[in-house]
């Protein structure tokens, strides 16, 4: 089941703050809801485990997640692949882009694209497409407080 999940979030910070957070894990461990652990493998890949709940399947989420197309410090492409074990299986990346909203801030927008198996695809995908918008929605809100505060 494919997903596409598109947003913007307005941070109150300079293009090349929000950059470097991007590029942070202890920034993106505590913005990524559900994140047990992120640790950085090189400048471009880093470990994740994350426990997620969609409707009453609760899942811990092992995975890569790798930056691509890197144009600092103003786009690049996210990608990771997590396996549920029994739950199943997610996959997808981001294009992220960042362009400055006056002297102190950034918009950041992003467009998503994601794939899940297994027993979470069987839930149905308007409860998947809405839990997903809910995940992304907090991530880019947490994100922006602790950037921009």
């Amino acid at each position: 089941m494919a997903l596409v999940i598109e947003g913007e979030e307005r941070i109150a910070a300079p293009v090349e703050k929000v950059w470097e957070a991007l590029n942070d894990p202890e920034i993106l461990k505590e913005a990524i809801p559900g994140c047990q652990s992120l640790e950085k493998n090189s400048a471009t890949e880093m470990a994740a485990t994350v426990v997620l709940k969609i409707g009453p399947i609760k899942a811990t989420f092992n995975g890569e997640v790798t930056l691509k197309n890197l144009k600092p410090p103003h786009s690049y492409t996210i990608q990771g692949e997590g396996k549920g074990g029994i739950a199943g299986f997610a996959k997808g990346g981001a294009d992220v882009t960042l362009t400055e909203d006056g002297p102190d801030a950034t918009l950041l927008k992003y467009a998503a694209k994601a794939e899940v198996g297994g027993k979470i695809a069987q839930l149905g995908s308007r409860l998947i497409q809405s839990t997903s918008k809910k995940l992304a929605g907090q991530f880019f809100s947490t994100f922006g407080e602790k950037v921009g505060a």
